[in-house]
């Protein structure tokens, strides 16, 4: 019984480092944040120290004891985000602005004014101090907003979903261009990689799918001709999802196998 207590303890840390770990890569995603920008804003605020490798380690589900200065500088930070910028951005000639000292890191009042979107859920909830650290220690789940985990087993159900959405079902051949136009990475590796998977040769791993989640998205959003707001991350995931799910139900694919679909079409052919 003590055995198990203790191995149930050390799973839910595990998963709520896991967990903050990609809620703090989101955050820093969504706002186009560096490094730089949490370190000097709890400086130019008082609101604590947070490195520049906690951040990292953080980022990597690495920083396994972190010290409770961190809980309370990160919160601190979210809380005063959603206080005192709630268009979610810094505009010139604020309180906000006059509030700090900028004066010795201009990139953070680029960064700010680009976007300054704090952590809250649904509901307009923004996680303070002690909300971070219940994450971090696995006894409440981030807001749906910042967790984007994907499990290994759906990985390749999701891959497929991904390509039949991409390209709304047409031969890879016939879309090929306009996709990869569409697709914003320029990386080589990368985009060899993202044409294998919409071309049905191989699949995402959890890990590849989770990095490339955001330009994915950009991609739908080029495809579609809307803006990249007008589907945010987790609704994308969700459809991705719903996608997937759609493929294993009855219908959704030919009943015969792909020799009698051979056959049927020969047995159409004009005969003479």
């Amino acid at each position: 019984m003590a055995g198990g207590e203790r191995r149930g303890y050390r799973d839910r840390l595990a998963a709520g480092r896991v967990a903050f770990a990609h809620l703090i890569r989101v955050w820093h995603e969504r706002n186009g944040w560096s490094h730089r920008v949490l370190p000097a804003l709890a400086e130019a605020l008082d609101a604590g120290r947070v490195h520049n490798s906690q951040l990292s380690m953080l980022r990597n589900g690495k920083l396994v004891s972190p010290g409770p200065e961190v809980f309370l500088t990160l919160g601190s930070i979210n809380l005063w985000l959603a206080e005192q910028l709630p268009s979610g951005r810094l505009e010139a000639g604020s309180d906000a602005a006059a509030q700090l000292d900028l004066a010795e890191v201009p990139e953070l009042v680029e960064a700010l004014r680009q976007s300054a979107l704090p952590i809250g859920d649904a509901n307009g909830t923004v996680l303070g101090p002690g909300a971070l650290l219940e994450v971090f220690v696995g006894m409440i789940l981030p807001p749906p907003a910042f967790d984007l985990r994907i499990e290994e087993s759906e990985a390749a159900d999701l891959s497929a979903a991904l390509a039949l959405l991409l390209t709304a079902g047409r031969p890879w051949r016939l879309c090929r261009e306009q996709l990869m136009g569409a697709y914003p990475v320029s990386r080589p590796q990368r985009r060899e990689r993202f044409a294998e998977v919409m071309a049905g040769q191989r699949d995402y791993g959890a890990a590849e799918l989770e990095a490339e989640l955001q330009d994915l998205r950009r991609t739908l959003a080029a495809l579609s001709g809307s803006g990249d707001d007008a589907l945010p991350p987790e609704r994308f995931l969700e459809l991705l999802r719903q996608r997937a799910r759609a493929l294993g139900e009855p219908g959704a694919e030919p009943a015969a196998d792909l020799a009698e679909a051979i056959r049927a079409q020969l047995l159409k052919l004009p005969q003479g």
